[in-house]
């Protein structure tokens, strides 16, 4: 049944094969990028279980095997662990294998996604060169102003005046660390092979440390391979992902970190054969939709208090391992995906 596979492997569209068992025999890397499942968790597995809440594709299936012809069925709801799709899709029976079908799966609105990542990336520098810039003119005349308030206070004898100096350099000190932070991931990633779970780790060790009422639960791909990145950047861009997460859950709530290899994907305006997909997930209120489309842009922030840099120093980051950031959020789920190329 696999001699069609290397010919499939090469297909946009997703396909598997099922057996007249309903066991996945085949399926190819769209199919795997499309579903959020790998090879390694699919294969030889019953398609209700390798795919969570399928009812609606069975039905189709067996439909198809019991007519003994095509069967395509638009606006299919699939309900995979984790997210929620609406699919075509085509069922045809296999006549060399009775009982056995090739089912193609498409994703409405792919297209749409590219033309939405391509907008906010082109969005974002522009966003990082102007601040970048502004930074720039406004780090000489803070640096003035700190010390001319310094100066003043050595001259004061009032200590009642001295406050006033106080408030002043305290206050340009603040204004100063966030200006570095805004010009911060100017710096170079520097390279070297990385595992994605070790990162992973690490910020979860950081998270649990900050927020000890929290609960950080695991769900890996072992089988994904290293990349070629920087730690510390995917580190700080994941750990700034999930402490909104965790601010958005007031400390006390669940957030999963979850792996996956996605296939044949385009990021950055580039078509990637094999990426790895970081998604961090979490069970708080989700995002108001008017800000979706808004949350990586500087200074924006939907939290009393906050900076509104954390989420997009975290693309900034991403953006410069040539990878993107895809978000999806209603009330009680929020998700970050972050997808990295394997070069």
């Amino acid at each position: 049944m696999n001699h069609a596979a290397p010919s499939l492997d090469l297909l946009a569209t997703a396909v598997l094969i099922v057996d007249e068992m309903q066991v996945i025999r085949y399926i190819n890397p769209a199919a795997e990028n499309l579903l959020g499942v790998s090879a390694y968790h699919a294969l030889e597995r019953p398609l209700i279980s390798a795919l969570g809440e399928c009812t609606d594709l069975v039905r189709v299936l067996e439909s198809a095997l019991h007519e003994g012809v095509s069967f395509t069925e638009h606006d299919l709801a699939l309900h995979l662990p984790g997210q929620s799709l609406t699919l075509s899709a085509t069922v045809t029976p296999l006549e060399t294998a009775p009982g056995s079908a090739v089912v193609e799966l498409c994703a409405a609105g792919g297209s749409a996604r590219i033309a939405h990542d391509e907008q906010l990336m082109a969005q974002s520098q522009a966003s990082q060169t102007l601040l970048r810039q502004l930074a720039h003119e406004i780090r000489n005349p803070l640096g003035g102003i700190r010390g001319a308030a310094q100066l003043l206070e050595a001259e004061l004898e009032e200590s009642d005046l001295k406050e006033y100096t106080q408030v002043i350099i305290q206050e340009t000190n603040r204004l100063q660390s966030l200006l570095d932070r805004l010009l911060a991931p100017a710096k170079r990633p520097v390279v070297r092979t990385v595992n994605l779970h070790e990162v992973l780790e690490r910020v979860r060790s950081l998270l649990l440390a900050e927020y000890p009422r929290l609960e950080i639960r695991r769900d890996y791909d072992i089988s994904l391979p290293d990349l070629q990145g920087d730690p510390e950047q995917l580190i700080q861009a994941v750990l700034n992902i999930a402490r909104n997460g965790a601010q958005a859950l007031e400390g006390a709530g669940s957030i999963v970190l979850r792996t996956r290899v996605a296939r044949q994907v385009t990021l950055a305006m580039k078509r990637w054969k094999l990426a790895l997909r970081i998604d961090v997930i979490d069970n708080g209120p989700g995002i108001p939709e008017d800000m979706r489309d808004q949350v990586f842009f500087p200074l924006i922030s939907g939290r009393e208090g906050g900076s509104g840099l954390g989420l997009t120093l975290a693309q900034t980051l991403v953006q410069r391992h040539e990878g993107a950031i895809h978000l999806e959020s209603h009330p009680g789920r929020t998700c970050f995906s972050i997808y990295l190329p394997i070069k």
